[in-house]
């Protein structure tokens, strides 16, 4: 399989303890950026299809919270911590290279 990285963007375009959407190569990625740490992981939750990027965010618990029914889901491998979502959401791998900010599409 062929990855390819794109590019997204600046690393201050995401703030810190907060989320933010980006359409790349057919795929709606969550780029969440905690401190210094960047995650990011498919933009839409598996339970109900809504944008991930609109949720709250929970910095010590590195998760993110479905801003329409609750779910929360880790950053990390993307599975929801909380019901009624079940499914895991992608994540992707991040590369950055000084304050460019690219992803790993697989």
């Amino acid at each position: 399989m062929t990855e390819r990285v794109e590019r997204l963007c600046r690393r201050d375009d995401v703030a810190p303890g907060t989320a933010r959407r980006f359409e790349v190569a057919d795929q709606t990625i969550c780029v969440v950026r905690i401190g210094e740490d960047l995650y990011a992981i498919g933009d839409r939750c598996s339970h109900a299809n809504f944008s991930l990027s609109e949720g709250e965010v929970y910095p010590e618990e590195k998760q993110i919270e479905c801003w329409k029914h609750g779910s929360t889901f880790s950053l990390v491998d993307g599975k929801p911590q909380s019901l009624p979502a079940t499914r895991p959401v992608p994540v992707y791998d991040l590369r950055v290279e000084g304050d460019e900010v690219s992803v790993v599409i697989s």
